[in-house]
């Protein structure tokens, strides 16, 4: 697919900026007004992308689009970390995420699935690879993907918890707390059950959830050109 040409400028103006600022460009997008720039650190990285780089970030980002004006019109600057789940669009960006979980959402079905999750184990500039819970590697090319992204996994400690009630107890006694692991993990297999996910995934996730766009999970400023 062809870049946008406004996209293209944009990117090749901020690029040497997040780079003195020791991060990397991590997205681009420009659609509906919206100049949404994506930062992030260095891959191998111990740590994202605080607030205060953020910040500084925006304010130099800012001060260059104002001075160079390459997007016509009147738009608004986004810029944000890509958080702890973060949205897999291009062959880089699966590149860069080998080796972590992830939940793929397909334009059309495939043997009856339209929804994927699997270890990236591989990825080149045409297809990716998953590996599923049961050990089989399912090769998926980019132009099949609707939408993608990274899953964080929660320890297998903080899912489950013993209980107390004996070997083939369903459910424990209730908790004082308002809402008791076992009312949680309830809730999850309604909403499994109802998109047809995996068992070995009832307890982690809910894909359209993964793939609201509203969700963000990062700080953003934004600033107005």
């Amino acid at each position: 697919m062809a870049e946008n040409p406004v996209v293209t400028r944009v990117s090749d103006l901020i690029t040497p900026i997040v780079a003195d600022l020791g991060l990397e460009l991590y997205d681009l997008e420009f659609a509906g007004g919206t100049l949404r720039v994506t930062v992030d650190t260095p891959a191998g990285s111990p740590g994202g992308v605080d607030v205060d780089q953020l910040a500084r970030c925006t304010r130099l980002i800012s001060r260059d689009l104002d001075h160079e004006d390459p997007v016509p019109g009147h738009y608004t600057l986004e810029v944000s970390s890509p958080g702890l789940e973060r949205n897999l669009r291009v062959p880089r960006h699966f590149q860069r995420e080998t080796g972590k979980t992830v939940a793929v959402r397909l334009r059309d079905a495939i043997d009856g699935e339209r929804r994927i999750t699997g270890l990236l184990v591989a990825a080149s500039e045409e297809s990716f690879t998953l590996r599923l819970d049961n050990g089989e590697e399912r090769q998926i090319a980019y132009d099949q993907v609707d939408k993608a992204r990274t899953v964080f996994v929660w320890p297998a400690q903080a899912r489950k918890t013993p209980s107390r009630a004996g070997s083939g107890a369903k459910k424990s006694a209730p908790s004082k707390s308002p809402a008791s692991p076992a009312d949680s993990e309830a809730e999850n297999d309604d909403l499994d059950a109802e998109f047809d996910l995996d068992d070995e995934f009832e307890d982690d996730i809910d894909l359209d959830d993964q793939f609201d766009d509203n969700d963000h999970n990062e700080d953003q400023e934004h600033a107005e050109s």
